[in-house]
Parts: structure tokens; C-alpha cells; sequence
């Protein structure tokens, strides 16, 4: 309860608050108590933020929503626009916190060199698929490759049977991360058997975010934790007192087991994600199974953000895959995991969203729990389906905070008026992250639609190209249509007006929430 109540004072939304209320304060004493200095004070609360906008409009690597959005705050509210700016852009220790992370990256990136050959055969099936396959490795440094298996679970429930087999095959290490772990049925049964494997002697590592995983910051579940001989690191972890880091979350879900099976997906450690519980309604979500030479790219993702703290590289070559092992897989088809970080000004993640969308020939399928955009994404994805491209994208139902739907309604007229198709997931909360297109390509990872997801939060995913899963994953998508309600324009523009202005105001600062 403790640590609820922490968390309720100093997080994001009480700043907002605490801010609000102190330029109520500012305009009230202006006019009752300093009315005669109002016209200085004004002049100077003026000048003061058209300079703060001036640096923002023109400052580089910035996305224009993002300069937009913050631009009106600081103007409409200057107090509370110009102290979030300065407190979430102009920190040090934010600069120190990227460094760390992209030294890491660059010391193990040796780890998973690319094989320019897998690369020329991308290139001779597909010249666009080797451009895009180029693009992740050069710019994000995580390869391409051939000799693995992928195995797609359309439900939280496949993936966690799954899960707790491959975790008893465990005989030297085990890694897992995760955004948010929760007690429960779930949490217990994998626990168990991370407490067997550590006393067989195989080495367990488990890492979750500060802030998603909120209720286990005591000092007694750790203690816990590492008394059954785990090691345990929490990622940024969250404090009372504020940094503008706490921004970046690790979003990421990875398991992997001997450098052999790799997990990812949308999928965490709380029972509502296999529907043991409910909470909106059924919990629609996916993951992927790997084996073979792409878990090599999952094991150095772990490795980098377990390590990123350390100044020396440490012998992580041990935690790599035997070579014989990765020849035993050669089922068919291209295998690209990958990770995307704010700490590098790549966007990896929305790049390749948009890649796919641009070179669909027949159609694009899509399923994301949120569905904020900026415009590059609204022109893409209005533009395939102005082309012909036939472009469907399933949302939640039952959403899970209430204003982001609010916020999402929003974009749904603009896209729906140029072709493009959506529909509410009716059972209930849609959080799988995925992509399909031309019965080619597929995505699978944690990368949601949102701003959070593309510009703030460290995210994984894994990108396939004609691999015998892509089947089931169009396959998957074709069913959850079934259960789907098309939005029509008709119910975009019958929606109350309460909503309208809540959903315009949102939007105009969506990049800031």
C-alpha cells in the first residue's frame, strides 16, 4: 500500500497536476494581489516561452507532432508546459542513461555479426525485404537469418504451456524479462520451476521494469526472489524523487533458455494475459517461439540490458548458442529479431511498421491495443488504402484506459474516410502486436502503435519473411476478424459531443501521453 501511495504522488500525472494548480495560483495572484505589475509579469511569462518554442520548433531529430504538441502546452499553459519540457528533455542524468545503453550495445554487437550471404538470398526473393532486412542490421545491429524455427501462439494460454515445457528442458541458464510481472497462478507456476532449475545448478536471471511491475518493489519480494537463488535486477527503477528517465520503460518480453528457445510476444507474467482472470472482457494477445540461429539476436538483447550499467564487456560468448545445435533448424523462410531503443534517435520500430505498409502489394492486416499515430503513419496508412491496398486493423472493445479510446476514436474518421478498415476486437481487449502482409511477411513483438512504443519505451520484436508461421498468423487474424465489429463513419460522426472535444484536445497533445 505503501508504494501505491509513492507512486500516486510523484508519477507523471500528479506533476501535471501540482503544476496546473500552481499556474491557477500564479494567474490569481497576478490579478488580486500583484494586478499592478500584471502587464510586466505577462510580458515576461511571454517572452520567456516564445523563446523556449523558438529552441523547440528548432531543434533537431524531433518528430513535428512532438514540437507541435509541446509548442501549444507551453504557450496555452506556460508554467506547466515549460517546466515538463525542461524536466523531460534538459536532464544530465537522461544523457548518462543513453550513454550507458548505447555502449553496451556497441560492445556486444561482435556477438551477432551478419552473413552477407543470407542476406544476397533476401535480396534475390525479395530486393525490398533484403532493403528493409539491411536497414534493422545497419542501423539497429541485429541480423538476418535462415536456420530457424518459429512457432506462433494466438492466445496467452499456448504460449504459457509452452513456456513452462521449454522451461523445464533448462540446463544452463535461463533469462527472462518482462514489463509487468504480477502473483498469481502464473507468476507461482514459473516461479517453481526457476526454483528446481537453480538448485540443478543452471543459472537464472530475471529482470523486470520499475514502473510496469508495480507491486513487487518491496524489499521482501526481492528478498524473496534472490533467496531461491535468482538473480534479480529491477530496470530503471522507479523513485520518489523524479527523473525525466523514468520516461523510458522496457517494454520487452523475453525468455530465453540455453541460448537455444527464445520467447517474445506481447504476452507478460500476470494471470489476465492466459485469462485466468478477467479484467476487459478476453485477453486477445500473441507470442512467438524460436529456435535456432535467431536466438542468438534475443540472448545479446538480455545481455544488453542486464549489463548496460557496466563499463567492460563482460564473456558473454558463453551465454551464445553451440553451433552444431543451430544446424538442426532449417525450417523455411527469413527470421529478423530486432529491438528498438529512444536512446540511439532510430525508430526502428515505426520504420519498419511503415516499410511494410508502403511495399504491401495485396493487403495489410493489423492488431494493436492502441492506436495513436503521428502523420508520417496516418499518410501511410491512408495512402496504401487510397492505392487499393486492402488495410484492416482490429482494436480493443473493451479498452483499457479509457482515454486513450477516447483519443484513438479520434484518428478512426480520418483513416476510415480514405479506406482504410477498422473494427473493435468484441469479446474484448485486443493487446497483440501484430503484422501481416501478402502472405510474405509478418511482425510479432511489443511494439504497440503509439507514440510510448515508438519514440519512449525500449521494445522488441521479430520480423519474418515467408516462414511457414506466417500462415497461421493471417490465419489467426482472419479469425479474430470473425469476432470483430467494422467501425463505420456513421458511428465516428454520431459520437457525443463530449467525446469530440475530449478526443480533439488529446490529440492535440497525444505525443505527451
Amino acid at each position: 500500500m505503501k508504494f501505491k501511495w509513492i507512486k500516486k504522488i510523484f508519477n507523471r500525472n500528479f506533476l501535471v497536476l501540482f503544476l496546473l494548480l500552481v499556474q491557477v495560483l500564479f494567474i490569481l495572484s497576478c490579478f488580486f494581489k500583484f494586478y499592478e505589475y500584471i502587464v510586466p509579469i505577462y510580458g515576461a511569462q511571454i517572452l520567456i516561452s516564445l523563446c523556449l518554442v523558438c529552441y523547440v520548433i528548432n531543434k533537431e531529430e524531433t518528430n513535428p507532432a512532438y514540437k507541435l504538441s509541446w509548442a501549444v502546452l507551453i504557450m496555452i499553459i506556460p508554467i506547466v508546459g515549460a517546466f515538463l519540457y525542461i524536466f523531460f528533455h534538459l536532464q544530465f542524468g537522461t544523457y548518462y542513461f543513453n550513454e550507458k545503453k548505447n555502449r553496451m550495445v556497441k560492445q556486444t554487437r561482435p556477438l551477432i555479426p551478419m552473413d552477407i550471404d543470407t542476406l544476397k538470398e533476401l535480396e534475390k526473393e525479395n530486393i525490398f525485404s533484403g532493403q528493409l532486412a539491411k536497414y534493422i542490421n545497419d542501423y539497429g545491429g541485429y541480423p538476418l537469418y535462415k536456420n530457424s524455427y518459429v512457432k506462433y501462439f494466438k492466445v496467452g494460454e499456448e504460449k504459457y504451456a509452452a513456456l513452462l515445457e521449454e522451461l523445464k528442458k533448462a540446463k544452463k541458464y535461463i533469462f527472462l524479462e518482462y514489463f509487468i510481472i504480477d502473483e498469481g497462478e502464473m507468476f507461482s507456476n514459473v516461479l517453481e520451476i526457476l526454483e528446481q532449475k537453480v538448485k540443478a545448478g543452471v543459472e537464472v536471471r530475471l529482470m523486470y521494469d520499475g514502473m510496469g511491475t508495480q507491486v513487487h518493489r518491496s524489499h521482501k519480494f526481492r528478498k524473496m526472489i534472490m533467496n531461491k537463488g535468482i538473480k534479480l535486477k529491477v530496470f530503471n527503477e522507479f523513485r520518489p524523487f523524479l527523473t525525466s528517465a523514468q520516461n523510458n520503460r522496457d517494454h520487452r518480453k523475453i525468455v530465453v533458455i540455453d541460448g537455444m528457445t527464445a520467447f517474445s510476444g506481447g504476452i507478460n507474467i500476470a494471470d489476465e494475459y492466459i485469462n485466468h482472470i478477467e479484467r476487459f472482457g478476453h485477453w486477445k494477445d500473441s507470442a512467438i517461439m524460436v529456435k535456432g540461429e535467431a536466438v542468438r539476436s534475443f540472448t545479446v538483447m538480455f545481455i544488453q540490458m542486464w549489463e548496460f550499467k557496466n563499463k567492460n564487456a563482460g564473456d558473454y560468448e558463453k551465454y551464445m548458442p553451440d553451433p552444431n545445435y543451430m544446424d538442426a533448424y532449417s525450417g523455411g523462410g527469413f527470421i529478423q529479431p530486432y529491438a528498438d531503443s529512444p536512446t540511439d534517435n532510430e525508430l526502428t520500430g515505426e520504420m519498419v511498421y511503415m516499410n511494410i505498409i508502403n511495399k504491401a502489394r495485396d493487403y495489410v492486416y493489423i492488431t494493436t491495443p492502441y492506436l495513436i499515430l503521428d502523420n508520417e503513419m496516418i499518410t501511410a496508412l491512408t495512402f496504401a488504402a487510397k492505392s487499393g491496398i486492402d488495410v484492416k486493423i482490429i482494436v480493443p472493445h473493451i479498452p483499457d484506459k479509457g482515454y486513450i479510446n477516447i483519443l484513438a476514436w479520434n484518428y478512426y474518421k480520418e483513416l476510415i474516410k480514405f479506406g482504410v478498415k477498422i473494427y473493435e476486437y468484441m469479446p474484448g481487449f485486443i493487446h497483440a502486436k501484430n503484422f501481416v502482409s501478402d502472405d510474405e511477411t509478418a511482425v510479432v513483438g511489443t511494439i504497440n502503435m503509439d507514440y510510448r512504443s515508438f519514440y519512449l519505451h525500449f521494445e522488441c520484436a521479430a520480423i519474418m519473411y515467408k516462414t511457414p508461421n506466417i500462415s497461421d498468423i493471417k490465419l489467426d487474424f482472419l479469425n479474430t476478424l470473425a469476432k470483430s465489429k467494422m467501425i463505420t463513419m456513421k458511428e465516428c460522426t454520431n459520437r457525443s459531443i463530449f467525446k469530440k472535444i475530449a478526443g480533439g484536445f488529446l490529440r492535440m497533445i497525444s505525443p505527451l501521453l
